[in-house]
């Protein structure tokens, strides 16, 4: 039977390295955006993504607020947490070295300085997101 994770599993699980989904409502006519993205999580703390200002998600995120972010592990044991959160900064352009501790999460120290430096010129938007609500489930009990 699975179970939800504790609250130290579900912020550990959430500060790994894990690439998520970010939905958020579309105000255009067309179906809620989902998209993967990057993020940065230390456990207590609140949820980084850093986007182009231009894009789509962007404006989306701005005009709700609101997000949900779905991480999971895809390999068994089957596992994830879900956080719906509220917006609460807004940072235009995205500082350097934020860009870059997020890269370094997925890309390690080297390459995430040379993957924000090529960033560098492209409009970009930080959004801080605060966790208000949680969904998780472990499976690791069903194996």
């Amino acid at each position: 039977m699975p179970k939800p994770f504790t609250e130290v599993e579900r912020q550990e699980f959430l500060a790994g390295k894990h690439v998520a989904v970010l939905s958020v409502a579309a105000t255009d006519g067309r179906p809620p955006a989902s998209v993967p993205i990057w993020y940065d999580y230390s456990p207590g703390g609140d949820i980084r993504i850093n986007t182009g200002a231009g894009r789509r998600k962007a404006r989306l995120i701005q005009e709700a607020g609101v997000v949900t972010l779905t991480v999971q592990r895809e390999e068994l044991p089957y596992q994830y947490v879900i956080v719906e959160g509220t917006v609460i900064d807004t940072t235009t352009p995205a500082p350097q070295e934020v860009r870059e501790a997020i890269a370094t999460r997925y890309l390690g120290p080297e390459a995430a300085r040379a993957f924000a430096d090529r960033m560098d010129g492209i409009k970009s938007v930080l959004f801080t997101i605060r966790p208000d609500r949680w969904i998780t489930q472990d499976y690791s009990g069903e194996l």
